[in-house]
């Protein structure tokens, strides 16, 4: 009897292989919800806590006033998420929002299509030719989008005299009743944001080319010897997020009356933490609008809290998202790692 109840008893035989192949899916699918909702836990308990220590927190008026700031940061995100889907990195995208801004200014003295078709032109080309020098060249993005950066800002300088001059948004046009119009006291830009946000939702999880993002970020080789078409798949996201800081760009100078050059500056950073914040992986192959959606509003509500606070100067905000982001990197990186130690 003894020798019968020994091998059991010490547990030698291995687990089927089907259990463990089930425990491991289990751990990938509880791995990727926390990447994708685990901000908007953090975001509702802000927002939660926020509403009970400050009572004009929790107000319909602070809500409208925190969506409508975070629109344009958001619209910007969404082409960055797509870039960072794919394994890139897009670091023009504030240069291009300040220029888009411009051009649109300039542009609304002839109607709301030049306005609004002039920076998506300008913006979206110079998406395309980080594209081409990326996809087509096999040049570095950060270098590519670096120097797109300083190219947008100067050719943004050169357009206004260094800056000196402001284009100003016609009142009561159509161009600016796009930017400051609202719908149940929520402005236009919101609207238009979460209407993108949809959209790109759609496209990432319904559509063939969503999937080749995940494809190509995952594996470009892999993808390639599936018969995906990885260079035209880099140079159309780039493409993507140009067009969208462009737009964004645009909107933004519409709700100002006018085409600011001092804004921008350092915008590129706020939206790659918010993608990150938001579960999207770096390395490329994992990520969600919807999460780089609760990333915006996650910094957008730090933002607000340290306005609510009075005491605290902006520079905070930046310490604050900071602490934030490398507390989800680190939680990302472990998260990752245990599915396949498994």
């Amino acid at each position: 009897m003894k020798s019968l109840t020994t091998p059991r008893s010490a547990g030698a035989a291995p687990e089927p292989p089907a259990v463990a192949a089930a425990r491991a899916g289990d751990r990938r699918r509880l791995a990727v919800l926390v990447q994708r909702q685990g901000v908007l836990a953090v975001l509702l308990l802000l927002v939660l806590v926020s509403s009970f220590v400050f009572p004009s927190f929790g107000t319909l008026d602070n809500a409208r006033n925190v969506t409508v700031q975070a629109s344009f940061l958001a619209i910007v995100a969404l082409g960055m998420t797509l870039v960072v889907i794919t394994g890139g990195i897009d670091l023009s995208v504030g240069s291009v929002f300040a220029l888009g801004g411009v051009l649109a200014a300039w542009a609304s003295q002839y109607g709301m299509l030049p306005a609004l078709l002039l920076p998506l032109a300008v913006c979206g080309l110079l998406g395309t030719v980080h594209g081409l020098l990326i996809a087509r060249a096999g040049m570095a993005p950060f270098i590519v989008t670096l120097a797109g950066l300083l190219a947008a800002r100067g050719l943004l300088l050169a357009l206004t005299d260094e800056g000196a001059d402001t284009y100003l948004v016609p009142h009561g046009s159509a161009f600016a009743e796009l930017g400051q119009g609202t719908v149940a006291g929520f402005g236009h830009p919101v609207l238009i944001a979460l209407v993108l946000f949809a959209a790109g939702g759609l496209v990432l999880q319904r559509t063939s080319f969503g999937q080749s993002l995940f494809a190509v970020g995952g594996s470009p080789d892999a993808a390639t010897l599936m018969g995906l078409p990885v260079a035209r798949t880099r140079v159309l996201v780039y493409t993507i997020s140009g067009l969208l800081a462009g737009f964004a760009g645009a909107l933004n100078a519409a709700r100002l009356s006018s085409g600011v050059t001092i804004i921008g500056v350092g915008m590129e950073l706020d939206a790659i933490a918010a993608v990150v914040i938001g579960g999207t992986l770096l390395v490329g192959g994992a990520g969600s609008v919807s999460g780089t959606l609760w990333g915006v509003l996650v910094l957008a509500v730090i933002q607000n809290l340290i306005n609510q606070i009075g005491s605290l100067n902006s520079s905070y905000q930046s310490v604050v998202s900071g602490g934030f982001l490398i507390v989800v990197v680190v939680a990302q990186r472990y998260l990752a790692r245990g599915p396949r130690t498994t």
